[in-house]
């Protein structure tokens, strides 16, 4: 059988872009010149740019680890839902594999931001809107993972619904949440206004870091398809006596 050369090809793309971005961010010093830089004013409990030196390249990681999340997250909820609407194991296959990718990035969106917090705010947490939105967000796609585990034969469907509340629940944290004590990612909240001079760096990380997203999924799809192949081919031996 002929091999897929998608997954190599990428992972190469991949790798090559994290090293031109890690150039890029450290040594070619991308923040140094209208980076993303902020102090909490204890005055006014508001935030006003300042420099946060090294703490601040984390910009560059929080920001595209961000991204995967939100995209692992649409991607597992819009399969979810054509998994409850035609039954296609396929597209649970898919979700499955979104959802622990999503997971895996998640917890690096919370420890990063938790890093730029420390250094920021002074304290590791802070129970701010957007914060607390993207720690229940991760806690919904744990609860993914446990209930795909422990939930018994209706563990696909109940685990597609907390895909669907998930991917609901994004727009919450990135535009019907106020952002007073949560920095943007430009001078007006978004990345379409960062500076021209760490552009090349940002969005060099965010299409790294989406191209490792492809091809987890895919060798993630792969092997979630094997294990239920391999399960329902032990179920069926079951049924016909095979296997004890």
């Amino acid at each position: 059988m002929k091999k897929n050369p998608t997954v190599p090809i990428l992972s190469a793309l991949a790798a090559i872009g994290t090293v031109a971005a890690l150039y890029l961010i450290f040594v070619h010093d991308a923040g140094a010149h209208g980076g993303v830089d902020y102090k909490l004013n204890p005055d006014n409990g508001r935030l006003v740019q300042t420099s946060l030196f090294l703490s601040q390249r984390i910009f560059f990681f929080h920001v595209p680890f961000a991204f995967v999340l939100d995209t692992a997250v649409g991607v597992a909820g819009i399969t979810s839902i054509l998994f409850l609407w035609k039954r296609n194991p396929k597209m649970d296959d898919i979700a499955a594999s979104a959802t622990g990718i999503a997971v895996a990035f998640g917890a690096g969106v919370l420890a990063t931001g938790s890093i730029w917090a420390k250094e920021a705010w002074g304290v590791w947490w802070q129970w701010e809107p957007r914060l607390t939105m993207s720690l229940l967000l991760w806690l919904i796609l744990v609860g993914y993972v446990l209930v795909r585990k422990f939930a018994g034969p209706s563990a696909d469907r109940v685990a597609a619904g907390l895909a669907i509340f998930g991917m609901v629940g994004v727009p919450f944290i990135y535009v019907m949440v106020g952002q007073d004590s949560h920095p943007g990612s430009g001078s007006n909240g978004t990345v379409a206004t960062l500076s021209p001079a760490i552009r090349p760096a940002f969005w060099l990380s965010v299409a790294t870091f989406l191209t490792w997203f492809v091809v987890l999924i895919i060798v993630r799809v792969q092997a979630t398809r094997a294990e239920r192949e391999l399960r329902e081919l032990r179920e069926r031996a079951l049924d016909l006596g095979v296997l004890e």
